[in-house]
């Protein structure tokens, strides 16, 4: 008799979780090769995962999000506005390019869905940067540093009544809005709902359902295009996304020169909200898992790079929350993986303390021979293709560094071939020299003494 979900061990809530991803019950295959591509490529990331020395090869992953878009001749600005001519480049970048697995267009976002809301977090192409450009984020205190005591006590009711009518001008309005949590009884009812009556809170509430149709119109372009690259073998990267609490708090919220203020002015209020957001954080990408059959749990890590923040600050602010939230994933059969920007070169030992074959570690600038010394029997090692070298390299430059790269954190598996960073603007030729050094190379080498 199979266990229930409550009954099973982590390991196994992630086996159960990678046997649905392999046999997706809703997607018949257009071909039975289809159907061999498709299983393979998830094996193939599944057997790295798990620290395996698998019989087939080195799985490889380009990252990007406008790449698709830039090699089709599309502007940033029409990769967001029309929906159609970007799904149309996303096939045909698969199609040709192969890679094992692919990042979704949904990364690219909405462009009329930023108008609808009156988005002021970032800047997009042709509101605020050129049409030819990729978004931008617009740094600021969008929490104030007196909003801490909103933010840990209810972070729903502070995201809805504070922080998104700071960042929208669809939201602005409900500010004048009581807090949900006041409607306990039916004489509180009247008083406490006065204020959706009001003529701004009506256009607020139309503005947000005027978003939430162009939303829908965006999410049925991108399920048509998942549904149909699957059918033909393709597998989406990552099932859904989470991050470390301390980036939530310090990319968005109070913003890079805000939080580097409060680590000396407010440590105990910082520890407070991160502990706050850490169930938050493992509750969203579980959900993303279950929604999508896809284990895979995408986390770019920003404010706990080299140099950022001292060793000290890591220990107190950053690492243990974000363990924690690395912890409660794999708790429930999901796989962070984790992109760490910068150069992690610092932080390896504390990689070190978590438990094997349950996370993937993308690397930007972190010393690969090193990585693998240190933390490759605890954790799957990926990335450090540098975008430079994609950009400005050679097509034979590039294999070189990827044959070295293999050779180097692909010894007895647990190696993805990825890129550092993203590779928006990288050559077609390089792009195929990386994809192609993967199968040329990528045999997978026992571990020698």
């Amino acid at each position: 008799m199979d266990k229930k979900w409550g009954e099973m061990s982590p390991g196994e809530r992630q086996e159960a979780r990678f046997q649905t991803w392999l046999n997706p019950a809703k997607i018949t295959f257009e071909t039975p090769e289809a159907r061999a591509a498709y299983r393979a490529r998830v094996l193939r990331l599944k057997d790295a995962i798990q620290l395996k020395n698998a019989p087939d090869r080195v799985p490889v992953l380009p990252l990007y999000t406008f790449l698709p878009t830039n090699l089709a001749g599309l502007s940033c600005r029409e990769a967001m506005y029309d929906y159609g001519k970007t799904t149309s480049a996303w096939k045909d970048f698969l199609f040709q390019y192969q890679p094992d697995a692919y990042f979704s267009p949904a990364l690219v976002t909405s462009g009329p869905l930023l108008d609808a809301l009156g988005y002021k977090l970032y800047k997009w192409p042709g509101q605020g940067v050129s049409e030819k450009a990729p978004y931008q984020c617009v740094e600021g205190e969008y929490m104030q540093a007196g909003d801490y005591e909103a933010l840990i006590d209810d972070p729903s009711d502070f995201f809805l009544r504070s922080y998104l009518p700071r960042i929208t001008e669809a939201f602005a309005p409900l500010t004048k809005l009581r807090p949900l949590t006041d409607i306990v009884e039916i004489t509180t009812l009247c008083q406490n709902l006065i204020q959706y009556g009001r003529p701004e809170v009506e256009q607020a509430l139309e503005a947000i359902l005027a978003a939430g149709r162009e939303a829908r119109q965006w999410a049925m372009a991108l399920a048509g295009f998942e549904m149909e690259v699957r059918k033909k073998g393709y597998v989406n990267a990552f099932g859904g996304m989470s991050g470390a609490p301390f980036d939530a708090l310090g990319d968005t919220l109070r913003g890079t020169h805000g939080i580097m203020l409060d680590m000396y002015r407010k440590p105990e209020l910082i520890t407070k909200a991160v502990e706050r957001l850490t169930p938050l954080m493992i509750k969203k990408g579980v959900a993303s898992a279950n929604g999508t059959g896809n284990p895979l749990i995408f986390m770019p890590l920003h404010k706990g790079a080299d140099g950022f923040m001292s060793d000290r600050q890591f220990q107190t602010f950053y690492w243990p929350t974000l363990k924690a939230v690395i912890q409660g994933l794999a708790e429930e059969g999901c796989v962070p993986m984790l992109f760490a920007e910068g150069g992690y070169q610092t932080r390896l030992e504390y990689l070190a303390e978590l438990t094997p074959g349950t996370t993937t570690w993308i690397f930007d600038q972190t010393n690969m021979a090193q990585a693998k010394e240190r933390i490759g029997g605890t954790v799957c090692l990926a990335g450090n293709v540098p975008a430079s070298l994609m950009i400005s390299g050679t097509a034979g430059q590039v294999e070189e560094h990827c044959r070295e790269l293999i050779e180097t954190a692909g010894r007895g598996g647990g190696y993805i071939l990825a890129s550092g960073t993203t590779l928006d603007e990288a050559r077609p030729e390089n792009l195929r020299a990386m994809i192609e050094s993967a199968g040329k190379y990528g045999a997978y080498r026992p571990e020698t003494s």
